[in-house]
């Protein structure tokens, strides 16, 4: 018999010494049993379905798993638990994982193996009980089973599981509703019937109930806590406020418009740094929002918000397109590209054979000077592009140069320019035509086929490997089995110097950037952080137990050979997370001839009326220091490789001759 805080008096301890004391005394002050309900002997096979709104939810994901979550990490507000790989009991996805809600089994273990932990509160050591969620992951790296990495550092889940967090950043993830399974390995463990006077679980001031021995279910969303010992109970994980997205959908266009400003307001990311003011953004697009609800004209609707997102300076947004107007809009052609120099001249860097603007005699090289009489400049700086908005100056402007010389078709153009060798400029007149080639050739992704594998490498004649990372966004698992093969090649053959090519890298997960940034250092360096919007301080802020750290691979997947980056204008978001922190120690050296994307910020989705899905901005990427980074300058260059005309017309990539060039000067 297990006496606890019960006071005997002393001839019921001399009965007891003697043997002949026969009768269980009751536990005056021990806690009263749980009430339970649907008490069939406890949970043996848990099922129930995972609903999904977030439009990043099965971004690279092709190993999803639904595990049971040991909540050690929760109740020792540990955010750096890794739940031990012995706890772990994986559950079967029964539906396409890629259509929400999909479904899920999950068989709990006779005797699990889980973490026990003392939750009663009553000062004295108990064997405790075994606390468990269910919560949905996917597996990146090694077995079946989720590593510390997998496990993004630690802690415990915040979405999309069986129990819900408090949204708030400040609130380091407590939990505050939802459905545990406990296990209690007998019947005289206590835990808690309520969150108490403090709102919190697992505090001092909890209310305690004795649990049955084996499994039960506790729903937090009761007060107080319902204790269910179904057989099989249906158990749904719950995505959580801080995960799905906002949905205007079912609102009028003035009302969504309206919730939609309320939110940047209140959430968007860069208000301060980019000095937008909501209010005067609502003035300036409302009532063309109320005049397209008077009218219910779609077009009108969809065209409201398009100018809305274009008119904010941020690359991460999403805009919505008519593609008929677009396609109208830029199906006019010149047959010519230009591209401007660092000595601010813009010249000719490509001809259509047989287009407008050779059959007229312009000739590559020559300096145009005027569009429809507007000096190049200003004519540049006063096109919107179709492909808007932008976070940096140095991608609007060259978004600008494509789309400045794109008009309808059998439009008459006026063109002055200035051969080479010529003394004076001559303007010509220009009719535009159905030609693509020379858009094409502008783009900053001339060369993409689509068909690339996430990592790609090759070995260089130089002696050198090169790689191109063209996806964080591509499957997790193949692109981190390419990387460490690539890495153990280096290493195998002792590779002196590294070319990482990320210049059509669009991004994708900001994690998995960072951790394949990890192979090449010796330290668990702090790459920064990430603030959001917390409703509780009416404030950003970002948690500094939640800093973004490189998790080390093992020694022998380290490369300590000399690097070089590669970015330009099209490298974005993630893309510049891995190459910002290759800047960290001087670890590379940044190659190109324009800095990245400059874009910055995480990001959500949100529903818009008639089917229109956007995203935008809701978290700043910051240093260890605090400082916001990337966005709106973007990862810049080390080795600046000049725009001019030796650049824009020599054979080969010259970005590329660059970093061999520059790998040459320190391996030797």
């Amino acid at each position: 018999m297990r006496i606890k805080r019960s006071v005997l008096g002393m001839a019921a301890l001399l009965a007891l010494a003697a043997g002949s004391l026969s009768v269980a005394f009751a536990q005056d002050d021990a806690p009263p049993p749980a009430t339970i309900v649907n008490d069939e002997g406890g949970p043996v096979s848990v099922t129930g379905e995972v609903a999904y709104s977030n439009g990043f939810f099965t971004l690279g994901a092709d190993e999803p798993l639904i595990i049971l979550e040991d909540e050690a990490g929760f109740v020792d507000r540990d955010r750096s638990y890794i739940i031990p790989e012995k706890t772990q009991v994986i559950g079967k996805i029964t539906s396409d994982f890629y259509t929400s809600p999909f479904t899920y089994t999950l068989d709990l273990p006779i005797e699990p193996s889980g973490s026990l932990r003392d939750v009663d509160q009553d000062g004295e050591k108990d064997s405790g009980v075994m606390v468990y969620g269910i919560a949905y992951w996917t597996n990146i790296w090694g077995d079946p089973f989720l590593q510390e990495r997998d496990l993004y550092g630690g802690g415990w889940s915040g979405a999309y599981a069986s129990f819900t967090v408090d949204p708030d950043p400040s609130a380091k993830a407590e939990v505050i509703g939802g459905k545990y399974i406990v296990y209690a390995p007998d019947a005289e463990q206590g835990f808690p019937s309520g969150f108490g006077d403090d709102g919190k679980l697992f505090t001092e001031d909890d209310p305690i109930v004795t649990l049955p021995e084996g499994y039960t279910i506790v729903d937090m969303d009761t007060d107080p806590f319902t204790f269910d010992r179904s057989k099989f109970p249906v158990i749904d994980l719950l995505e959580g406020e801080g995960s799905e997205q906002a949905d205007f959908s079912d609102l009028s266009y003035t009302e969504a418009f309206d919730g939609m400003i309320e939110m940047f307001r209140k959430n968007y990311a860069y208000t301060e740094l980019k000095n937008i003011d909501w209010d005067a953004k609502k003035a300036e697009f409302m009532p063309r929002m109320e005049e397209a609800e008077q009218n219910e004209d779609f077009l009108a609707y969809q065209k409201v918000l398009r100018d809305f997102i274009w008119s904010i300076p941020d690359g991460h947004l999403s805009a919505p397109t008519d593609n008929e107007e677009f396609t109208t809009a830029i199906s006019g052609g010149l047959g010519l590209a230009i591209r401007e120099l660092d000595d601010e001249r813009v010249i000719v860097n490509y001809l259509t054979p047989g287009g407008p603007a050779e059959e007229a005699g312009i000739e590559l090289k020559a300096e145009i000077i005027s569009i429809n009489g507007k000096p190049i400049d200003e004519a540049i700086s006063e096109t919107v592009p179709w492909s808007s908005p932008f976070s940096a100056e140095h991608v609007l402007r060259l978004q600008q140069l494509r789309y400045v010389i794109r008009f309808p078709l059998d439009t008459d153009v006026e063109i002055e320019y200035q051969n080479p060798g010529d003394s004076e400029s001559t303007t010509v007149e220009l009719k535009t035509v159905d030609e693509r080639d020379s858009l094409a050739f502008s783009s900053f992704n001339v060369g993409a086929t689509g068909f690339e594998l996430p990592v790609e490498y090759e070995y260089l004649d130089s002696g050198y490997v090169y790689v191109a990372i063209d996806s964080f966004a591509d499957s997790d698992n193949l692109t981190i089995q390419l990387w460490e093969r690539l890495i153990s090649t280096l290493n195998a053959y002792q590779i002196p110097g590294l070319i990482i090519d990320m210049r059509h890298n669009g991004g994708g997960s900001g994690f998995l950037a960072d951790q394949m940034a990890a192979y090449f250092f010796d330290e668990p360096l702090v790459v920064g952080n990430a603030s959001s919007y917390d409703e509780s301080l009416g404030e950003f802020y970002s948690d500094p137990e939640l800093e973004s750290k490189f998790i080390l691979p093992s020694e022998e997947l380290r490369y300590h050979g000399a690097i070089a980056v590669l970015v330009g204008p099209s490298c974005s978001s993630a893309c510049e997370f891995f190459s910002y922190n290759m800047t960290l120690e001087d670890r590379a050296a940044i190659v190109g001839q324009y800095p990245s994307g400059g874009l910055g910020g995480g990001q959500a989705t949100y529903a818009m009326p008639d089917g229109i899905q956007l995203q935008y901005s809701i978290g700043r990427n910051e240093d260890a220091d605090g400082n916001i980074i990337i966005e709106g300058t973007g990862v810049v260059p080390t080795v600046k490789v000049p725009v001019d005309e030796e650049t824009l017309f020599a054979e080969g990539d010259v970005v590329l001759e660059a970093a061999i060039a520059h790998l040459d000067e320190v391996t030797q």
